[in-house]
């Protein structure tokens, strides 16, 4: 029979604490209701009471309707006092939630230091704490905090705190590493002795201060842990919490333990980047299994392979966890990664013919002057698509002017003049901007719209430029990376040049003409249009 291990989310609680992690109450029903749709068994909201945004989740999460238990969090009564007029422990109660949960002391270091109250009373906090939510009908999870540095200095007394917990009818007992200092030997040690101590169900919380949380989590399941603690992405304070995203597929898919349905499962890669936006963090390109590269493909060998057999160079199908594989284009390039991004792309290359050879020279010309195609698809296919004949340009460039007033109050404005050429009219526009590159795009997007309505629906959503010599100061080349997005869809552009203005252009350029070519994608765009309910005027 397969072990079923229950997933403890608590990117509400503990991932905000992480640096420069900010979520409004809005921020967390969105996660939360993300969560709730992946399928994890419970989600921590936060600590009802404490903040306005914390009362506000939890009173808006009672017009939802979960299939995950809402969990709250607080401390254990404080010392010399009695849990049903503490006020932390009633606040819980009050959430209306099915779950809460309870840090507690189980290292003497921090009972003596931290709480300054006896050994005995810590334990009396614990068991009155536990019993009073017990009472009020609450499942009750004890955060036994310190639990592995605690052990490890007075072992004892950690299992005191066990058995105590466990007499008050706590419903799991969380082990965790609150420091992220330990090993995964010492976990799995621990976390034995633990089970042999208890009958209750235990649970396991790491930190990453030695980038082991996720490898101690999966030590602390295979010596008798039932329930894992972590967050999306590893979000959480100092170095953070276990990566969720890692620790979820990893027990699943290799440890053959019943973790999510498979078809929630599928969902991981977008739960992650979802609530990396909504947390405004940037999510590593090379985080496991939902990394935009955690299934990317550069050297010309490895491509070679994955074309005959991904299991050559892919340890798990990346459709397993919503992810996608990715041939990556670049000076390190062989025919082979040339062919396969074609094909993706919906072109196909005759490997013997001496145009595709020219392809990948162009191709490493162009990177080796500073472009790089590895995050600019939009780009490539445009270079694809004119080296085999497929381009119709929607309009020719005739010139640009940028006129930018500073005011002595500091305040200024950016004037574009844009002309160009579509159907052999000359086409004249300005348009002002928030800076010389909003003035472009503003002037850019008035000339095509008369002939192109669907432009007005497209944006632009991210704008990056990297100096590619430094030792050039500001003489040096740069790379300009725009991100567009129409209907749902997303693409990036490349442009490079000594000139910062010259370098957006060609990457703005052919930002809209990417939005334009085919009929197929003007087909695209008008089903979309219409599922959106858009209508041009």
């Amino acid at each position: 029979m397969t072990t079923s291990i229950a997933i403890f989310d608590t990117t509400l609680r503990d991932g905000t604490q992480g640096e420069g992690i900010s979520l409004s109450a809005d921020d967390k029903i969105k996660i939360a209701r993300k969560l709730n749709a992946l399928g994890v068994h419970y989600i921590e909201g936060g600590i009802p009471g404490s903040n306005g945004k914390d009362i506000e989740f939890f009173h808006r999460a009672k017009t939802y309707s979960w299939s995950s238990k809402l969990t709250a969090f607080g401390s254990t009564r404080r010392k010399d006092s009695r849990a049903e007029q503490d006020i932390s422990l009633n606040r819980m109660i009050e959430a209306q939630v099915p779950a809460a949960t309870l840090v507690g002391k189980s290292w003497d270091f921090h009972v003596h230091t931290a709480l300054q109250t006896t050994l005995e009373e810590n334990l009396a906090m614990i068991g009155d704490s536990i019993a009073y939510l017990k009472q009020a009908g609450l499942e009750v999870m004890l955060d036994a905090e310190h639990f592995f540095d605690g052990y490890k200095h007075n072992p004892e007394y950690a299992r005191a705190v066990l058995r105590r917990a466990e007499e008050a009818g706590v419903d799991w007992i969380v082990m965790c590493d609150t420091n992220g200092g330990s090993l995964p030997q010492e976990i799995a040690e621990i976390v034995t002795s633990a089970v042999q101590t208890v009958k209750v169900k235990l649970g396991i919380h790491t930190h990453n201060d030695c980038e082991l949380a996720v490898a101690n989590a999966l030590a602390a399941v295979q010596a008798g842990a039932l329930q894992v603690q972590g967050t999306i992405n590893g979000y959480g304070e100092r170095c953070g919490n276990a990566n969720l995203c890692s620790i979820i597929p990893t027990l699943q898919l290799k440890m053959n333990y019943d973790v999510l349905p498979q078809d929630q499962l599928k969902d991981l890669t977008s739960v992650a980047r979802y609530v990396s936006e909504i947390a405004n963090v940037h999510m590593p390109v090379n985080q496991p299994y939902v990394g935009n590269a955690a299934f990317a493909h550069k050297g010309g060998i490895h491509v070679s392979a994955i074309m005959k057999d991904s299991r050559t160079y892919e340890h798990i199908e990346p459709e397993l966890v919503g992810n996608t594989q990715r041939i990556l284009v670049s000076e390190l390039a062989g025919q082979s990664n040339v062919l396969s991004k074609a094909a993706q792309l919906g072109y196909e290359l005759d490997a013997t013919n001496p145009e595709t050879r020219s392809i990948i020279d162009r191709i490493k010309e162009l990177e080796h002057q500073g472009y790089q195609f590895e995050g600019a698809d939009a780009s490539l296919e445009l270079l694809l698509r004119k080296a085999t004949g497929q381009f119709q340009d929607a309009f020719t460039f005739e010139s640009f002017k940028i006129i930018t007033d500073m005011a002595s109050d500091d305040s200024s404005c950016s004037e574009a003049i844009v002309k160009l050429m579509i159907d052999e009219e000359t086409i004249l526009t300005v348009a002002e901007g928030n800076g010389p590159v909003n003035a472009l795009d503003n002037a850019l997007r008035k000339a095509l719209v008369r002939h192109y309505p669907d432009i007005e629906h497209m944006h632009l959503t991210d704008y990056k430029v990297r100096v590619l010599d430094e030792n050039d100061t500001t003489a040096a080349k740069v790379r300009v990376l725009i991100e567009s997005t129409n209907f749902g869809s997303t693409w990036s552009t490349v442009g490079v040049s000594s000139n910062v203005i010259e370098a957006s252009w060609e990457a703005l350029v052919d930002s809209f003409r990417y939005a334009l070519i085919g009929k197929e994608k003007q087909s695209l765009l008008s089903e979309r249009k219409e599922q959106l309910g858009i209508v041009n005027h």
